[in-house]
């Protein structure tokens, strides 16, 4: 008989990698699979450019776990099809701008229709039982299985033994005495197992890498749904500019967005196109982005707080260029008092 082969969620982290391996020590053919959502924080660290504090290496996990265990992984863009699910989730919000049930369900979709085209028998995940707040209790496992799709198809070996048997273990494909019955929030099972396995490059567990789980990040987020004009189409790029700089929302209901370093300005300047671009011309300074409808009080507030956020936040005045389309227009302002900016930051 020809080798089973599975299709893995390989997220690069502990949990899948351990799971990856359980399943290629039974013999099975595994391919990994992931889904990149544009939320990810450790991709747009690459993206923007690597920071003093950036101590560990910026690269794809999924890939490194890819590599380390001997198993080619699909990279799978979703991000324009995943800023529809974002902004209107079925299943609703986490904590905090999360929709993590939706999210899951889409992924193991995605993971289903793949199947025939790879040969793959079923699908498996690292997930852990209770280890997860929102998606990973007993009830919301079964309904995202069933969601999904996969009922009977889809293994969690790393809490196999608490779950209901699978068809993958009845129709013996798996062994499931080999599988774990790992349960709740502790990592000291996985770790154990790690050890034993001899895995020793991971990142480790800090909360996961998904911008929509931080508090900062989802008040910038439902901030932009709430000014976000009727019928406005959905698009990538204002999502992505949620996850760079100072954001601020002027009285006017502008966004402004300021640099904090110099690897942020870089990023910025691919968002120009159609905005207002500020910038200090007598101090050092970061780069700041306003929204096209400005007016001449916009503008010169904008000017006033990013002369604030300048070397030059000591001085009677600071001199800013402004520029949108190839227009320009100089300003000479007093910097914002600190107590008065912080009254319009968002995060």
């Amino acid at each position: 008989m020809s080798r089973i082969r599975a299709l893995g969620l390989i997220s690069g982290g502990l949990d899948s990698t351990l799971a990856a391996r359980l399943i290629l020590d039974q013999g099975v053919d595994v391919i990994g699979v992931n889904f990149n959502t544009g939320f990810c924080i450790t991709d747009t660290r690459r993206q923007v450019g690597r920071r003093k504090h950036d101590l560990a290496p910026l690269r794809n996990e999924a890939l490194r776990a890819g590599s380390d265990l001997s198993i080619p992984i699909e990279i799978i863009d979703l991000s324009q099809e995943y800023v529809e699910l974002v902004t209107n989730p079925r299943w609703g919000y986490g904590k905090n701008a999360n929709p993590c049930v939706d999210c899951r369900i889409m992924m193991l979709r995605k993971a289903k229709a793949m199947m025939p085209e790879l040969g793959a028998s079923f699908v498996f995940t690292g997930e852990v039982l209770g280890q997860r707040p929102m998606t990973q209790h007993r009830g919301t496992l079964r309904q995202i299985e069933k969601q999904s799709g996969l009922v009977g198809y889809l293994l969690r070996p790393l809490s196999a033994l608490k779950l209901t048997e699978t068809e993958v273990e009845r129709l013996g494909w798996v062994d499931r005495s080999r599988l774990k019955g790992f349960c709740g929030r502790s990592r000291k099972a996985q770790l154990e197992l790690a050890a034993e396995l001899g895995i020793t490059d991971f990142p480790q567990p800090a909360g996961g890498c998904c911008f929509l789980t931080d508090p900062a990040f989802a008040r910038k987020f439902f901030d932009f749904l709430k000014y976000r004009a009727p019928h406005q189409p959905l698009r990538l790029e204002d999502f992505m500019l949620l996850k760079i700089g100072r954001h601020l929302r002027l009285p006017s209901s502008l966004k402004l967005v300021v640099g904090r370093d110099e690897a942020e300005n870089n990023y910025l300047e691919n968002y120009r196109a159609g905005r207002w671009a500020l910038q200090p011309l007598s101090a050092m300074g970061p780069l700041a982005l306003l929204d096209e409808e400005a007016s001449d009080a916009d503008l010169e507030m904008a000017a006033r707080i990013l002369a604030r956020y300048s070397d030059g936040r000591d001085q009677p005045q600071v001199e800013i260029l402004c520029e949108r389309n190839g227009a320009s227009k100089s300003l000479t302002v007093p910097p914002f008092p600190r107590e008065a900016t912080a009254q319009y930051l968002l995060s």
